[in-house]
């Protein structure tokens, strides 16, 4: 493998990539120019092995992962060993992951929290570290991470003590704070409904019932069409064994107050006031999966815009925590309202209110952290464009995907508002650093090329002066890239790569340009989710 084909590896320049530990095994002939088979047929078995051995690691990359979900009811993590090949075959530098193996999965964590409602980051902190030791596994021996953060994990207050808990991982984890959005996009993927309404080409809602919101997703062949989110989760009212309330979010206060209930924190709360309230939420979420108008008390709750139309699922799949009370995986009570939830929704799947099968895609409330991220390793084409103003390498930069047509020319104003939707589905800000992948089609004429670059300029505003990144598949980045920093004048460097292959919620590292070949090392992570049942 040529200089320009041998990308950085995460963990250090080339890393899984070099010979094996113990390299010194190969023999003194295979070292030098001239080795040919008369020496294999002279080696010994232990040589012929670190032979074989060196070859494979040549094309063969396996990296150790973790996927760590920081949420606002329960935290959990998950290790895995992934496999990843170059695509030698193709005569490509790319490694795409053939493997995935689970090595250990921790307990569920009821997410530590102090009375001031910031995260108790010496318990998490405390918790993390068992499950590396429960897995028997060193922080250095992990290669890889992503962290998800939901809920109250995101909120201000609690930034600094999270960030903490992974300083010494700066650059090699992902972490994803996800917004409601990014939500609904993870439960959708990690659950498996996407590959499994791509694999049947059947529409498919996804429905995340957590600890504190309900997250949906519309899935049509395979295509996330919306995602929206309400208040609605099993630990908005929590008692204690004598039936006091130690916790009361919002969304349960409104509905004491909606039902004329006195509940109140530290005081005692009936079974039946309880169910009332159970009841009143559930019928939120049925409502929504019925297709019904959203009540007036409904509408209150809502966490994002309702989409204005929507094609009606064939099948209906459940993630989150509640989801294991519905397929009955969880037998255990904490006190919350999380089996009344369940029980009320199985209840209107029986009785037929609800228009759509059930179906169980398998992972439950594990959905989000079965992204672990994984990495793809490609290499850029040669028509590229790098601003001067440019500081490579770039860290973690968020890949969006709007959905441009394939054909024909391209209207501004579509582009502009595509890419700001792909924004929203992953909680971004367009001034932030983000990569925005175009898949290119047609010839490379200027109107069409001029086109497209004046919608990305009007969604990516002004103000900022973080990089922009395009990510095109076809052969005009260079192109693109000149035309929006010198001709339009976007103030932000621009950095534009062609020749790479992206998918929906992946990550890039872009590396320093590799000479005298003109190109750039790109790691891609992925969160690598299942394929379905």
């Amino acid at each position: 493998m040529s200089d320009a084909a041998t990308p950085t590896m995460p963990g250090g320049p080339q890393a899984g990539l070099s010979a094996p530990a113990g390299g010194s095994r190969l023999p003194q002939p295979f070292l030098h120019e001239g080795f040919g088979q008369e020496h294999f047929h002279d080696m010994t078995d232990e040589e012929k092995e670190a032979v074989d051995d060196f070859i494979w690691t040549l094309d063969n990359v396996e990296l150790t992962t973790v996927g760590i979900d920081i949420g606002s009811s329960t935290s959990h993590l998950m290790f895995a060993k992934v496999h990843l090949q170059r695509k030698a075959q193709m005569l490509s530098s790319a490694y795409v992951v053939v493997n995935r193996t689970v090595l250990w999965k921790s307990p569920i964590l009821l997410t530590p929290f102090l009375p001031d409602n910031t995260i108790d980051a010496g318990k998490l902190k405390a918790f993390i570290d068992d499950a590396y030791r429960e897995a028997g596994l060193a922080r250095d021996a992990v290669d890889s991470g992503a962290v998800i953060l939901t809920g109250e994990a995101i909120k201000r207050s609690n930034a600094r003590a999270i960030a903490e808990l992974f300083a010494d991982e700066t650059g090699k984890f992902v972490c994803a704070s996800a917004g409601h959005h990014l939500e609904c996009t993870l439960a959708s993927h990690g659950s498996g409904s996407v590959a499994l309404s791509r694999r049947t080409h059947r529409t498919v809602l996804n429905v995340d019932i957590g600890g504190g919101t309900t997250k949906f997703g519309l899935i049509e062949k395979g295509v996330l069409r919306a995602t929206y989110a309400v208040a609605v989760g099993g630990r908005l009212l929590v008692r204690d064994a004598g039936g006091v309330v130690t916790r009361m979010e919002d969304s349960a206060r409104m509905a004491a107050e909606h039902l004329g209930l006195p509940l109140r924190l530290g005081q005692p709360a009936g079974d039946a006031d309880v169910a009332r309230i159970s009841d009143l939420l559930s019928e939120v979420v049925i409502d929504f999966m019925r297709g019904a108008p959203p009540s007036a008390f409904a509408q209150s709750l809502m966490l994002t815009e309702l989409p204005a139309a929507f094609a009606r699922p064939h099948w209906i799949t459940f993630s989150g925590g509640v989801s294991e009370y519905l397929f009955g995986r969880e037998p255990q009570t904490f006190g919350d309202i999380a089996r009344p939830l369940a029980d009320r929704i199985t209840a209107a799947f029986v009785q037929d209110r609800i228009p759509a099968a059930m179906i169980d895609p398998g992972h439950g409330i594990r959905a989000t952290v079965i992204g672990a991220s994984q990495f793809t390793v490609q290499v850029s084409g040669k028509t590229i464009h790098i601003s001067p103003r440019a500081e490579l390498p770039l860290h973690n930069v968020p890949v969006v995907f709007p959905a441009l047509p394939k054909d024909g020319d391209f209207d501004p104003g579509l582009v502009r508002t595509e890419v700001l939707g792909a924004l929203q589905r992953m909680d971004l800000d367009a001034g932030q650093t983000i990569a925005i992948a175009i898949a290119w089609h047609g010839d490379p004429h200027y109107q069409r090329l001029r086109n497209l670059v004046d919608g990305l300029a009007a969604a990516l505003g002004a103000g900022s002066e973080l990089p922009v990144v395009l990510m095109v598949d076809g052969d005009v980045a260079r192109t693109l890239g000149m035309i929006l920093e010198e001709e339009v004048g976007v103030a932000r460097p621009v950095i534009a790569i062609d020749g790479v292959q992206l998918q929906e919620l992946d990550y890039v590292d872009i590396g320093k340009m590799v000479m005298p070949a003109a190109v750039v090392p790109v790691v891609i992570k992925s969160l690598l989710f299942s394929a379905g049942r």
